[in-house]
C-alpha cells in the first residue's frame, strides 16, 4: 500500500524505557509525513532521553516528555496522548522504542481510521501463519488464553491480538476515555480496549508480522 498522500494530522507516541541503543533508529526510521513524534522518558535510568534530545535540532517534529517516578507503559502512552491532542493531532499512534514495529505498515494501520470505518486499529501478529508457527508453544498457548479473557471483557470478539501495542486511535475518541480506569502497566492494551468498549469504539484488526 502506498503512503498516505492528504492524511491528517498523525502523531507517534514513543514509551521509553531503557531503549538508549534502538531509540534513535525507530525515530529516524519514521516517514516524512508523520507531523509529530512524541518521545515519553518513562524515568528511564540510561541515557535515551539525551539521544532524542540530540535528534531534536534536527527535526523539529520531536517533542520530549519526562516523568519524574515510571509509571508503566499505560502511563507514559496516555501521558503522550495528551501531548499528541494539544499539538492538534488527528490520529494517535503508538509504536514501540524497541524496534520491531515497522513503521512500513503505518499506512495501513491508518487506513479504517482514516476510511471511517474504525476509531482504533491494532496489530494482528496470528494472520501470519509462519510467525506464529515460529512462538514457543508456551507462548502461543499463553497468548490465546489471554486472548480469550480480554475478547470476554472487552466485548470485541473480532479482535484477534488484544495486546498487541501497535496501535492508532482517532484523536476524538480520547477525551472520550475515562483514563483513571486504564491500567498503566502490563495490562494497558488490554483495560484500553475494556473502557473502548463501553464507548462503542469501532475497533479493527490490521495484519502486521
Amino acid at each position: 500500500m502506498r503512503n498516505p498522500t492528504s492524511v491528517p494530522r498523525v502523531a507517534v507516541i514513543i514509551p521509553g524505557y531503557r531503549c538508549e541503543n534502538t531509540i534513535s533508529a525507530v525515530i529516524q526510521s519514521l516517514p516524512d509525513w508523520v507531523a509529530s513524534i512524541i518521545y515519553v522518558d518513562d524515568s528511564s535510568p540510561d541515557n535515551a532521553l539525551e539521544v532524542v534530545r540530540g535528534l531534536q535540532s534536527r527535526d523539529p517534529r520531536i517533542t520530549t516528555l519526562q516523568h519524574a517516578a515510571n509509571q508503566g507503559v499505560g502511563g507514559a502512552v496516555i501521558s503522550g496522548y495528551r501531548e499528541a491532542v494539544a499539538l492538534g493531532a488527528d490520529i494517535l499512534v503508538k509504536m514501540d522504542s524497541d524496534g520491531q514495529m515497522d513503521p512500513q505498515y503505518l499506512p495501513k494501520l491508518l487506513q479504517p481510521i482514516l476510511e471511517g470505518k474504525a476509531d482504533y486499529t491494532k496489530g494482528n501478529r496470528f494472520l501470519h501463519f509462519s510467525k506464529i508457527s515460529a512462538m514457543p508453544f508456551l507462548r502461543r498457548l499463553g497468548n490465546v488464553g489471554l486472548s480469550f479473557l480480554v475478547k470476554a471483557a472487552s466485548g470485541y470478539w473480532n479482535v484477534f491480538d488484544p495486546t498487541n501495542g501497535y496501535t492508532a486511535l482517532h484523536a476524538a475518541v480520547f477525551p472520550l476515555l475515562d483514563c483513571e480506569r486504564v491500567d498503566r502497566r502490563f495490562f494497558f492494551e488490554s483495560s484500553l480496549l475494556a473502557e473502548l468498549g463501553i464507548l462503542r469504539a469501532v475497533v479493527r484488526d490490521v495484519p502486521i508480522p
